[in-house]
Order: structure tokens, then sequence, then C-alpha cells
């Protein structure tokens, strides 16, 4: 495949690559030239087995198992792609966050890459090339008190790893960058507006404008698609990008006032 991005013969592992971002830069990958394997808790149906493993990567045994089965399926890996995260931490600020909702939210929005990196990075290392991408959230910065601290937490802790990460690993070839979306309208993130529009008594644009004031504001009107996500990483994970590494990249419409 020929193109201004071209990662044909790459090969790819990209978490929680099923719905949404994920599922938009697994395909992106796809399209220019990559062999991509994904995975999530269980397979859609409508998803190949052969670009698939099941794994919970909230436990030390899913990721390992994750690792083993990427290395026997793909051979080397060089783009690594950590798109897994979310929060099911209840609202009512820090009081309502005891240890079980800490732990929880750290085993979904940081162990992962850490623990996947621990096991694939040094085979990049080894090589001399390879990408690693950490996909977090501008809750890092701009954490929601009422309902996120814990998760905005955690992605700034998975920010500080992949700089450190990054310091230690691009003079021998890898390079480290971070992706930090903004609102990405998701399927799941339609039904929350839906829902809020239902209980505000406005309509599907009302609930809209509505979450985009809770995030102080988005200049550009609108939150990003999953496959302008998807675009950045692929950029990011091409020859296009060589020199990029140990850096940050926003992309959230502006909602984030300063660099």
């Amino acid at each position: 495949m020929s193109g201004f991005l071209d990662l044909e013969g790459r090969t790819a592992l990209v978490t929680s690559g099923t719905r949404g971002a994920g599922a938009a830069t697994v395909a992106l990958l796809r399209d220019l030239g990559a062999r991509v394997l994904t995975t999530a808790r269980s397979r859609p149906e409508a998803l190949s087995a052969s670009g698939f493993v099941a794994a919970d990567l909230t436990t030390a045994e899913g990721c390992a198992d994750l690792a083993a089965a990427a290395r026997q399926r793909l051979g080397d890996i060089d783009i690594l792609v950590h798109m897994l995260g979310g929060s099911s931490a209840p609202a009512g600020g820090f009081a309502a966050l005891g240890d079980a909702e800490w732990k929880s939210e750290l085993e979904l929005n940081l162990m992962p890459a850490v623990r996947l990196d621990r096991a694939l990075v040094p085979g990049m290392v080894e090589r001399g090339r390879g990408v690693v991408i950490h996909v977090g959230s501008i809750q890092s910065r701009l954490p929601l008190p009422e309902s996120t601290t814990a998760y905005a937490a955690a992605k700034a802790a998975l920010s500080t790893y992949s700089k450190s990460l990054s310091k230690e690993v691009s003079p021998r070839g890898v390079r480290v960058v971070r992706v930090q979306p903004g609102w990405i309208e998701t399927e799941a993130a339609v039904r929350l507006t839906e829902r809020i529009a239902l209980d505000a008594g406005v309509d599907s644009a009302g609930g809209r404008e509505i979450v985009m004031r809770a995030l102080g504001g988005i200049p550009i009107g609108r939150p990003s698609s999953p496959a302008e996500v998807a675009n950045l990483i692929a950029f990011l994970a091409s020859d296009r990008a060589a020199t990029i590494t140990g850096a940050e990249y926003v992309i959230d419409g502006g909602t984030i006032p300063t660099a």
C-alpha cells in the first residue's frame, strides 16, 4: 500500500480495540497494511477470531496471556497501542472513593500498560525499533472532581510513567508517545448525551451542549470522532513521525485552554 502513511508489513497490538476509538484504530492500521491483533474481555460476533484474543487486562495473568498470544500470532511486535481505559467509580467526590475503587481504577487505567510494556518492550529494545503509544485522557490535567478523581489520577500516573519509559528506551530505538483525547463521540457517549437530554427535557443537541459545558466548553463546538483519534495514532505509529518520542499530543477540540 502506498500513500502518505504506509504500515505495510508492520505488526500491531491494540488493546480494547472492539469499540469506539479502539475499533477505529484497529480498522485504520489494517487499512494501512499492518497485521493487527486486538483484545477485550469478550469477542463481538462481527469480529474475526484470527485477529482477536479474549483477555482480562485488569489482571497480571490476563496481561501475560495476551503478551504470549501476541508473540505467538504476530512474532515481533512493531506497534503497541494502549487504548484500554474507563471508570466505574461512583459519583460523590473524593470521600466516595474507598480503597477498592482506587485499586480498580489503577488496575484498569495504569497497570495493563505497565505489564504489557514490561513483557513486550524488551523485544523492541533488542531489535532497536518499535513504537509504544499510551492513550490517556485530558482528565489527567482537567479532572472532574465529582466523578473522575481516581480515573484522572490513574491517567496522570500513566502519563508520567510513559514519559519516564520514553527517556529510557528512546536512545535504543523505541519511540514512546502519549495521546490525550478529550471527549470522543463514541456510541456510548451518544447514549450518555441522550440520557442527559431526556433527564433535562431537551433534544439530543441540547444534551450535547450540557456535556460540553461540563467540560468547560469545546471551542470547535463538537467532540472528536473515533476516526479522528485513530488518524493521530496511525500517524504517530508511522515512519512519518520517526523523530517524535517522549511527547504528548492532545486531541480535544481546544478544551484545554493552554498547552
